[in-house]
């Protein structure tokens, strides 16, 4: 079916919306991309254009390629020019309900009919934009990773009434694009990587605020004990405070008391405009490049608080049936640089031991985020612990 796709529109010209333009250009699409002033869209080119030559000078593209590539890429401030002929069109504007309804709304009563309209969204519903148009079946969710013309991940995301036929093509998509694909088979909140690391990020937090380690500590033992690529407080910074924040409410909205988001870590830092790597300050100071994470601290922080957390949330969403173990670890794997999944690791260290785990945390701290799902307690009834057993998540 992706063989059939030959032109796209790309809405919004921000960090994700010039790096969507860019990789599609990159793999031979005719693109348009649309944003609301032409000084925005000049800005998006500018970045377009200074990537592609990063990729040049690392050899990863011929210096030749660059005009050519950039010869497929257009640009309009109108829906009407851009979503005419398409045969998908990829939105990404700002985390706003409302305004990505509006968005869904008017290519819908422009492009043609056979046309798919996917959303980069990081966790709101598809199923509602779906609703803004006349074709729901033909919307789906495709998160891509940032930056989208370096990270390998997209998750392809179902609403309640996108077709099969549309789930398969976006997977070709992402193939054809470079991409591994992982299907997010309900429309739930968070999708796969966002869920997994806002429970992690969550049990930090929590962490940090009961006085029983500091950010550096907790970020230390991640990195150099866990293994992580980076620290969560670290981590946090990296991918914006607010936005960290926004996400922790639309999970909390949705899965309530599991979710319960640590305000008094967060917030204060948001009040203040403090998010992260991209203001120069957050949890940490960025001023002057990358925080440095003491070394000596590694044994401050139980990193397995990490794990159990992160494969209890995993398998809830097995239980709900919205991910497989496989896409949850290749999700965590290449979305976030995790060493190993979560579902794996579990299977590893024996599903007993992540279970005692949370049981232990659960009774120390009387927290939802720490009950057990009962797909875990099924598992240790049926008797499957995991790798030692030859039966867990796999």
């Amino acid at each position: 079916m992706a063989e059939k796709l030959k032109k796209a529109a790309v809405i919004g010209s921000g960090t994700m919306g010039h790096g969507i333009t860019q990789l599609l250009a990159m793999n031979g699409y005719q693109v348009t991309m649309v944003d609301i002033s032409d000084d925005l869209l000049q800005k998006g080119l500018e970045k377009i254009k200074w990537s592609l030559e990063k990729f040049a000078e690392k050899r990863r593209i011929r210096p030749e390629d660059v005009s050519t590539i950039l010869a497929r890429i257009s640009t309009t401030t109108s829906y009407e020019q851009a979503a005419k002929d398409i045969d998908f069109a990829i939105e990404a504007v700002p985390e706003n309900i409302e305004l990505k309804k509006k968005v869904f709304a008017q290519l819908d009563n422009i492009a043609p009919p056979h046309a798919i309209l996917a959303s980069n969204t990081s966790t709101l519903s598809i199923t509602e934009m779906g609703n803004a148009t006349k074709r729901p079946d033909k919307v789906a969710g495709m998160h891509f990773f940032n930056p989208p013309q370096l990270m390998a991940l997209v998750e392809v995301i179902k609403g309640e009434k996108t077709s099969q036929e549309t789930i398969n093509t976006l997977v070709d998509l992402s193939k054809k694009l470079g991409k591994t694909p992982v299907v997010v088979r309900k429309d739930v909140r968070g999708f796969i990587v966002n869920r997994v690391l806002g429970a992690v990020f969550n049990e930090a937090f929590w962490t940090l605020h009961r006085g029983e380690a500091t950010k550096e500590g907790i970020d230390a033992s991640v990195k150099y004990s866990g293994g992580f690529p980076m620290g969560w407080f670290e981590l946090a910074d990296y991918v914006g405070l607010d936005i960290a924040s926004e996400v922790g409410k639309i999970l909390y909205e949705a899965y309530g008391e599991r979710f319960k988001p640590c305000v008094e870590v967060i917030e204060p830092l948001v009040k203040e405009r403090k998010f992260g790597q991209k203001t120069g300050v957050g949890f940490y100071d960025w001023t002057k490049g990358r925080p440095r994470i003491p070394f000596n601290l590694m044994e401050e922080y139980d990193v397995e608080r990490s794990w159990a957390v992160a494969a209890n949330e995993a398998a809830w969403l097995v239980y709900e049936d919205a991910a497989s173990p496989a896409d949850i670890d290749t999700g965590m794997k290449l979305g976030t640089g995790w060493p190993s999944g979560p579902c794996e690791y579990a299977d590893r260290v024996g599903i007993d031991v992540i279970v005692n785990k949370l049981k232990e945390m659960y009774a120390k701290y009387n927290m939802e985020m720490y009950k057990p799902c009962p797909l875990l307690e099924s598992y240790i009834s049926k008797g499957w612990l995991g790798k030692k057993t030859g039966r867990g998540f796999y």
